[in-house]
């Protein structure tokens, strides 16, 4: 039944069709902002029809040291075109301890989106941010960070790093995000557990419990300063399954998070 399964899920996505698919340079042709010799690319797949005019910029994880183009990426194009969602992929510029470089890419994927509404049949105040582990502590610090035409109206985690503090952080994030040896002030800055205001957008978070790569304590934490601050937020913690599964069909769980998020993007407009 499993061989079944992945059959029918691989004729599903070679079968799936795109109004349009396009890699771009993020910044055009222009020189982007801490320039550090890598470039930043969005990968556009738009609903080949009704569009609801819902856009999400997604942030494959990889540690900040490198990034899950397919699983975290472009395997999720078919599921959200088919809900008649925009999919961004953001592939943004690896820090290598500088912060400031893939959050001016993701804030500039926003800003981007937002500008070419028009064009791309999309409701600028319905754009949302989606990021996978350390994908997710850019995303999350999108969502509590940025402002204005760079602020998501919505925010999609999957078993995010969170924190920064050393005592359940994911080092290797930590090193790559903010350098070898971050003062305590960044240390602070980019816990974004202590940066949900009330302002913070609405959240979807999922993970799992037995998660030995990203402690499971930084999604929980930040859900708990959701809810503290009165911020629309949904948790969802499977028992067993781990880091990293993304969009593969092979997590047990994997159909139950594809209802669990479709019935809470159809939750609210």
């Amino acid at each position: 039944m499993k061989a079944v399964n992945i059959l029918l899920l691989s004729l599903f996505l070679i079968g799936s069709s795109f109004a349009s698919e396009e890699l771009i340079n993020l910044y055009g042709d222009e020189a982007p902002p801490y320039d550090n010799g890598q470039k930043a690319e969005l990968h556009i797949f738009l609903p080949d029809k009704d569009s609801t005019g819902r856009a999400i910029v997604m942030c494959p994880g990889g540690g900040y040291a490198g990034l899950s183009k397919q699983n975290e990426g472009t395997n999720w194009a078919p599921f959200f075109n088919e809900l008649g969602i925009s999919l961004f992929i953001l592939y943004y510029r690896l820090p290598e301890g500088d912060r400031r470089v893939p959050i001016s890419d993701a804030e500039e994927a926003i800003k981007l989106v937002r500008k070419n509404a028009d064009k791309w049949k999309i409701n600028p105040k319905d754009i949302g941010i989606m990021g996978f582990s350390a994908g997710g502590h850019l995303a999350s610090t999108i969502a509590t960070h940025s402002e204005d035409d760079a602020k998501p109206d919505f925010q999609i985690l999957f078993y995010p790093v969170i924190t920064m503090e050393d005592s359940y952080t994911h080092m290797g994030s930590k090193k790559n995000f903010l350098g070898e040896k971050p003062i305590q002030k960044l240390i602070d800055e980019f816990s974004n557990e202590k940066k949900v205001t009330k302002e913070t957008p609405r959240a979807f978070i999922i993970l799992s419990d037995d998660d030995k790569t990203v402690p499971p304590l930084n999604g929980v934490n930040y859900y708990l300063e959701c809810n503290n601050n009165k911020v629309s937020a949904t948790l969802h913690i499977f028992p067993i399954g781990g880091h990293g599964w993304g969009f593969k069909e092979t997590f047990e769980y994997h159909e139950l998070v594809l209802y669990e998020l479709k019935a809470w993007l159809n939750s609210f407009e």
